[in-house]
């Protein structure tokens, strides 16, 4: 047995049992009683309401993870990779003639031109396969799952209209950069790991900077926050922080669920505090602030760049690792494909690194969490009103039937937050420390 094929089948198997252990763990954690952070904010029917919401969200994942893991192993075991090869190696071939781009070499070997086009092929092939798959799970959870919790406000038009777009970004963006990617390591084999990380950094960067002004209106309307007491206030905070925006945005988040939420976008210049129009509705203009000013903490404590620097320095390991792997042909065999390529190596080397990606994600999410504390206090104390930002928690809470009682093992697979109990205690032990001075 293929040593590689066994990492693979062991982490794409045991990645299936970890989240399904975590949903199953998550569902008997539900039925507890009521948090006492939530008592006198949170009604028991709102409580339950919750808890069948998370229900429902568990038991789905459980059986997309389920079906998806199926069909990856079928797919695999039934040499669906050599067969995703051998028909991009015969349509790049013909792309590549009907194209004038000659090829070279003997016995199938293609020229650098060709093989760029074979490898985005393949990419092409396995993503459109994958959505294939998705996409009724997609369906499912915007028009019954969220629907059935009054939170869908997404319209059949908008569905496919975000997905066209999407589609559309991922070929003009994502086909460019994928080229660039193919032709590095064709050039330059083993040794492209460092200029491929650098072109994936810069490229990510500019994405960051451009795409509060040029990729997210495509799917949202971002208006100016009109003048007012709340655009005052906001204002009058931020400034005192000394820190800049571009500008502050009301964004229609309505227009495709019912949820509330605000969040920073951008890089420099471009920064921008966006707020949906669901969160104005439903909050006062204290606790606006209070929510504003978390997002102001993680830029002032500089989470944005540190966490940025983190994630480049993940891929550029991930990268350096993968200059060991791409050409090894037991790796190639591990999933049925004959030929040597860039573009394969680079497919079966990320699932490779399964295991360690789960890891380094979980070890991310730990950061994460702790940085929110820190917003958290942050907020807390540049605006003297810990109590207000609790409040704000709790509605946000109850607005998007938070789930109240996750398991550990969820939390430190999934949640780049940290439950939202143990939020509100950190705040309340800083009420209780405000109030002592």
């Amino acid at each position: 047995m293929n040593i590689y094929l066994i990492i693979v089948l062991a982490a794409i198997i045991g990645g299936w049992m970890l989240q399904t252990t975590g949903a199953v763990l998550g569902l008997g954690r539900l039925g507890a009683k009521l948090p006492a952070e939530f008592e006198g904010s949170m009604n028991e029917e709102c409580y339950a309401r919750s808890q069948k919401y998370a229900a429902a969200g568990m038991k789905l994942n459980i059986i997309q993870d389920t079906i998806s893991t199926g069909a990856f192993l079928g797919f695999l075991l039934l040499g669906g990779f050599g067969w995703a090869d051998a028909v991009s190696r015969g349509a790049g071939g013909r792309i590549a003639e009907w194209a004038g781009i000659a090829t070279s070499g003997t016995g199938g070997t293609s020229g650098t031109g060709s093989e760029i086009i074979i490898g985005l092929c393949f990419f092409a092939l396995l993503m459109l396969l994958s959505g294939v798959l998705s996409l009724p799970f997609s369906i499912w959870h915007t028009f019954v799952h969220e629907a059935r919790f009054g939170f869908n406000k997404t319209t059949p038009a908008t569905f496919v209209a975000d997905r066209i777009k999407g589609f559309l970004l991922t070929v003009i963006i994502g086909g460019p950069l994928a080229a660039g990617v193919l032709w590095l390591l064709l050039w330059l084999g083993a040794e492209a790991w460092l200029p491929v990380w650098g072109l994936v950094t810069v490229i990510s960067l500019l994405l960051t900077f451009l795409a509060p002004r040029y990729l997210l209106p495509l799917f949202n309307t971002f208006t100016p926050l009109p003048d007012g007491s709340l655009r005052n206030a906001i204002q009058v905070y931020v400034e005192r922080q000394g820190y800049r925006i571009s500008g502050l945005f009301a964004v229609d988040g309505s227009r495709r669920s019912a949820k509330v939420n605000a969040y920073f976008t951008g890089l420099g210049k471009e920064r921008r505090i966006a707020l949906f129009d669901t969160l104005m509705g439903k909050l006062d203009e204290e606790e606006v602030v209070a929510v504003v000013a978390h997002e102001v903490g993680h830029c002032k404590l500089g989470h944005v760049p540190v966490m940025m620097i983190i994630s480049v320095a993940r891929t550029g390991f991930m990268l350096w690792l993968l200059s060991f792997f791409l050409t090894e042909p037991q790796l190639f065999a591990a999933f049925g494909v004959h030929n040597v390529s860039a573009h394969a190596g680079l497919v079966f080397f990320s699932l490779l690194f399964t295991p360690v990606s789960l890891l380094t994600g979980m070890g991310f999410f730990v950061l994460t969490r702790r940085n929110e504390y820190a917003a958290d206090a942050f907020a807390a104390k540049t605006t003297g009103r810990p109590d207000v930002l609790r409040t704000a928690l709790r509605k946000l809470a109850s607005e998007n039937l938070s789930n109240l009682t996750p398991h550990p093992l969820q939390v430190a697979l999934h949640y780049t937050h940290p439950p939202l109990v143990q939020r509100l205690q950190a705040l309340e032990a800083m009420s209780i420390s405000v109030n002592s001075q």
